[in-house]
């Protein structure tokens, strides 16, 4: 039976949600957590569609074995393709992830602001949704990055020398515009944050979903009474058991 000591699932297509998992522990530090990273399979934002939802309920049901309170789709790219399968299929709180453009638009007009995401989020009806309602009195500039997941999951060396190789792909849609925002739609970009930083320069502001999700967490696993007094526990698993010391890192990183 499901009860307040009941873990946590959250899952990735890698080391991506490690990000959100930080989070989540410092919004939910008496929770046990169990982490589970698809580095074997990523990334997921140049796959198809159907690989993509049929990797998430192979996962999600292992989470649902291990008798899990509530799943977490530390992943956009997942969330975009796979969230609404995924509740309808279980009968347990899914809270998914999409990038965070509301945070950057809601209320402002004239910004020119960036949105890096995956291939796969940029195209799903679900991200061209959100852009529509605030693209009329903003410029928004969409960035798939897909070297930004493999930079993360491999920690190479350089990594300001390659985040700059990246971005500079898209120049012609900068145009030497003042970028006001970049939002991380993808959980992996979150490490790459001081690059991403460095590159665009102090006066634009980064956003990234991770704590919106984390308290829409909390306030679900309120809502059903479920939330622990004192049973914090963390346990991360990885389809590629090679990346579990780095994941481990990550997760300690300032």
């Amino acid at each position: 039976m499901i009860n307040e000591n009941s873990p946590i699932g959250i899952f990735d297509s890698g080391l991506g949600g490690i990000s959100v998992l930080k989070t989540c522990l410092e919004v939910l530090p008496e929770e046990h957590f169990i982490y589970f990273g698809d580095s074997a399979n990523s990334p997921y934002g140049t796959k198809p569609k159907e690989e993509v939802v049929n990797r998430c309920i192979e996962i999600c049901d292992d989470f649902i074995d291990k008798g899990v309170k509530a799943i977490v789709i530390a992943c956009n790219t997942a969330t975009s393709v796979a969230v609404q399968t995924l509740r309808d299929r279980y009968s347990i709180p899914i809270i998914g992830m999409e990038p965070a453009l509301k945070v950057a638009a809601n209320g402002k007009e004239n910004q020119n602001i960036v949105v890096m995401a995956t291939p796969l989020t940029l195209k799903e009806k679900k991200f061209a949704k959100l852009m529509h309602q605030y693209d009329s009195y903003n410029q928004i500039i969409k960035m798939p990055c897909p070297d930004f997941v493999s930079i993360v999951e491999n920690d190479g060396s350089n990594i300001q020398q390659a985040v700059n190789n990246q971005i500079d792909q898209y120049k012609n849609e900068l145009d030497d515009k003042h970028i006001d925002s970049v939002v991380l739609g993808c959980t992996h970009f979150v490490f790459l944050k001081n690059e991403i930083q460095t590159y665009f320069g102090p006066s634009t502001v980064l956003i990234d979903g991770n704590l919106g999700t984390a308290n829409h967490l909390k306030h679900l696993l309120n809502q059903d009474n479920l939330l622990a007094k004192q049973n914090k526990k963390v346990d991360i698993f990885n389809s590629d058991e090679s990346k579990l010391p780095l994941s481990n890192r990550l997760l300690t990183s300032e």
